[in-house]
């Protein structure tokens, strides 16, 4: 198989306000999961594809990804009650064959190809890798609606996904995460915890995470552009 394996993760969500699971809102005449698995498509690096989705959405999901074209061998699978958890079961239906390993949200859908690429070839040098952006807000820290503290932006990052790791990182990280019951929000910091050396490469704005129905209407446009320039 080819060298690299993706996990996309598509939770439930609540914050859409709808009574689907965010990866199945429609966006664009679509909805959020085939536009992810519309960009595996033009990984070549890709060779495998492992979709995490609330019970129920298997179907769904199989049907999204022939809509996409994706031509590589798919697994669908329940995930868990937390992302981690749905990463832990989406990593161990991945190949022991695959050297990298990409993590991706669902709610990511505006993630090009070439960001993918990036990932996975520097996951390949030093280990891990994940797509971020500057912090371009001033910070907050407040108690009580009042702020306590103001936190200097000064090389601070936002992470996004993808995230790519060596796959035996992500499998012991992942593995040490539950003897020790770690909680993390991603993967990265898994790694990091067990001192793994993880990249920052350049994300993009444009990669934003639907999460709110203001970010969907933020995506409508954005996908009304993409069809528009296509």
């Amino acid at each position: 198989m080819r060298a690299s394996s993706i996990i996309v993760a598509a939770g439930s969500g609540t914050r859409l306000g709808m009574s689907v699971p965010k990866a199945f809102v429609p966006l664009g005449g679509r909805c959020l999961l085939y536009y992810s698995l519309r960009a595996v498509t033009s990984v070549e690096e890709i060779g495998e594809a492992v979709v995490t989705v609330p019970a129920g959405g298997e179907a769904q999901a199989r049907a999204e990804a022939s809509r996409a074209g994706l031509a590589i061998p798919l697994k669908v699978v329940t995930g868990g009650a937390e992302r981690q958890d749905s990463v832990r079961i989406g990593l161990a239906l991945t190949s022991a064959e695959a050297e990298v390993v990409i993590v991706h949200d669902a709610a990511r859908p505006f993630a090009p190809p070439a960001l993918f690429a990036v990932c996975i070839e520097t996951a390949r040098r030093s280990g891990g890798a994940i797509a971020a952006i500057p912090v371009a807000d001033t910070l907050k820290r407040m108690q009580d609606r009042t702020i306590v503290a103001t936190i200097p932006r000064t090389g601070l990052w936002q992470a996004q996904t993808p995230q790519a790791f060596r796959r035996d990182l992500l499998v012991a990280a992942h593995e040490r995460a539950t003897r020790e019951r770690w909680a993390a929000t991603d993967d990265a910091e898994l790694v990091e915890r067990c001192g793994g050396r993880v990249e920052v490469v350049d994300g993009s704005p444009a990669n934003l995470k639907i999460t709110t129905t203001a970010d969907l209407e933020i995506a409508e446009l954005l996908a009304r552009r993409s069809s528009t320039q296509g």
